[in-house]
């Protein structure tokens, strides 16, 4: 609230007007810590993931290197945009030293007259993404395994902060399998939401930064919905009588 404050002259002084005017104090923005509120937002994001039983992110130098790089640049300049600086999130973590499989990217500006405490601006932030469907869809990336959260300040009268926060899956991630087809036949597979056909005698080697889910159409509910693994070959033989056999090699 506005303190009212009555100011008068000494009663000691000679010809002195006493004035009584009415002077509005507006009480201190509250500040948050932007390390700690950083933090915060990494300890929500993941208690958003584990309600929706997906595993947790966890935080990584480089990613957080480059939040906080493209969230100073963005409070320096003015400008709010995933490429405002000219580049990507995938360029900018690979500048930060950050070798990437998958990489998601979360903007969000907050501004309010009284500011914010420091938890009360990380939920204001993760509140805004989850109310969002694109930002909602990076905090739910089923394939993310790492984290990097950066805010700053931005010059303002009123306490005015943006925030970028990044999800990465890292190259080492990745994963690559074969399938041959060393039948006479078409060999029908479905790989994520994507459906295949390998014609007979072929070879294809699929790479992906997801845990797509496999399945081999007419090969039995052994091969339903599998989970290829880096490394894994698959052949699959005509089988006597029709339909096709698949041999997995898994690592």
């Amino acid at each position: 609230m506005p303190i009212e404050v009555t100011m008068c002259c000494p009663e000691v002084l000679v010809a002195c007007r006493c004035q009584v005017p009415s002077l509005m104090l507006q009480p201190m923005a509250s500040l948050p810590d932007l390390p700690r509120t950083e933090i915060a937002i990494i300890e929500m994001t993941n208690a958003f993931r584990r309600e929706s039983k997906l595993a947790e992110v966890k935080p990584n130098a480089a990613l957080t290197a480059a939040a906080r790089a493209f969230a100073a640049y963005l409070a320096n300049t003015g400008k709010f945009a995933h490429e405002a600086d000219g580049r990507g999130p995938g360029e900018r973590v690979v500048a930060s030293g950050y070798r990437y499989c998958q990489v998601a990217e979360n903007l969000a500006m907050n501004l309010d007259s009284r500011g914010f405490e420091t938890r009360a601006l990380a939920r204001a932030v993760l509140e805004g993404w989850k109310g969002s469907p694109p930002h909602r869809a990076n905090l739910l990336t089923p394939s993310a395994t790492e984290i990097g959260v950066g805010l700053a300040r931005a010059p303002d009268p009123d306490p005015k902060f943006i925030s970028v926060q990044l999800f990465g899956r890292p190259q080492s991630l990745k994963v690559e399998f074969r399938i041959e087809n060393q039948g006479g036949t078409p060999v029908r597979y479905v790989l994520g939401e994507e459906v295949h056909t390998l014609p007979p005698r072929t070879i294809v080697t699929h790479v992906s930064c997801d845990a797509d889910r496999l399945t081999f159409e007419n090969a039995g509910p052994a091969l339903q919905r599998i989970e290829p693994h880096n490394g894994d070959r698959f052949v699959a033989r005509s089988r006597t009588g029709g339909g096709i056999a698949i041999e997995p090699e898994r690592r």
